[in-house]
């Protein structure tokens, strides 16, 4: 079995992330905010959110999906994606097989019409033309997953040993390397390697899914109508429409509602613990209040169906 020939970055796990890298590229700063590899245990995910700079994900190893904005993809080795600005993701490792990432996220800072120090005259004219269509096609990329067919991987190994090295030229390599990673990322998605034709959604249809699964995951929070629209990128009044068209004309309220009442039947079937602390856990205001919805919703108190369910049993 042929060894994982990231296994050695494990043993200095912020090795690049303590160094303050500001590279200059072209009439570029790119600013490194996180540069390692990391692991997903089988069935970890991390929930909807979004970054204000470039997030390159690539996966040497596992498999998985991720969500990015409104639409889901199967990852597996060798592949990656890019999230860039305020693109709202989810990611998740397969539910029997982890996933390792190497991430590099950054800041890409224009610098063309700001004071600087030196002269840009003396800036290669080639370097600012490399460096001006990377980034345009970077800022334009297509929100999936591509091969990772021009090796961009290696880079984060290549940039790890200069760093464990830490002699003559080391700095230099690893700005090659980051460099490098831009380049061949944004090359991998050529469009001409595109397919003709994508497979389509109900647009609508899916961001109902989306929210119901950042209902469940947050609903023990303070969550509004509101919180839910942001994270799809859409407005409150869009997705209340959404709500009621995908289930049975409910309102965001009562979906709310409905999820937290049935974590609250959860935890009085499988544990001994008071009624207040259960209510408070679930998202319930107060003890009382539960009672009241409890009632209404099934026609007893929260105490007499934990006793109806154990006598079941």
């Amino acid at each position: 079995m042929n060894s994982f020939p990231y296994e050695v970055m494990w043993e200095r796990k912020d090795a690049l992330e303590r160094l303050d890298l500001r590279i200059r590229w072209g009439h570029y700063e790119i600013r490194v905010l996180r540069f390692h590899l990391t692991t997903f245990p089988p069935g970890k995910t991390v929930g909807f959110h979004k970054h204000s700079e470039f997030e390159f994900h690539f996966i040497p190893r596992g498999k998985g999906k991720v969500i990015m904005e409104d639409r889901s993809f199967d990852l597996t080795a060798g592949m990656f994606y890019v999230t860039g600005p305020g693109v709202m993701h989810y990611q998740e490792a397969d539910a029997s097989e982890a996933m390792d990432e190497l991430c590099l996220h950054i800041d890409i800072v224009d610098r063309s019409s700001a004071p600087s120090i030196g002269d840009d005259r003396n800036v290669d004219k080639w370097e600012i033309a490399d460096s001006g269509s990377c980034i345009e096609m970077l800022e334009s990329l297509p929100l999936q997953p591509a091969i990772d067919k021009h090796d961009a991987m290696c880079c984060f190994l290549e940039a790890y040993q200069a760093r464990c090295d830490n002699t003559l030229g080391s700095y230099t390599a690893i700005k090659h390397s980051i460099i490098q990673i831009l380049l061949r990322a944004v090359k991998a998605y050529d469009m001409k390697d595109m397919p003709a034709s994508l497979p389509s959604r109900d647009l609508n249809a899916n961001r109902y899914r989306l929210a119901l699964q950042y209902i469940r995951a947050n609903y023990a929070g303070m969550m509004t109508l509101k919180d839910v629209a942001e994270k799809l990128n859409i407005s409150s009044r869009q997705l209340q429409r959404i709500l009621k068209a995908h289930h049975d004309n409910w309102s965001f309220c009562a979906i709310l509602e409905e999820v937290r009442l049935d974590a609250v039947c959860r935890k009085l079937v499988e544990t001994r613990l008071p009624i207040e602390k259960i209510s408070v856990s679930e998202g319930f205001a107060s003890a009382n209040y539960l009672h009241a919805v409890f009632r209404k919703r099934f026609g007893m108190t929260p105490s007499q169906y934990r006793e109806r369910e154990f006598k079941s049993r």
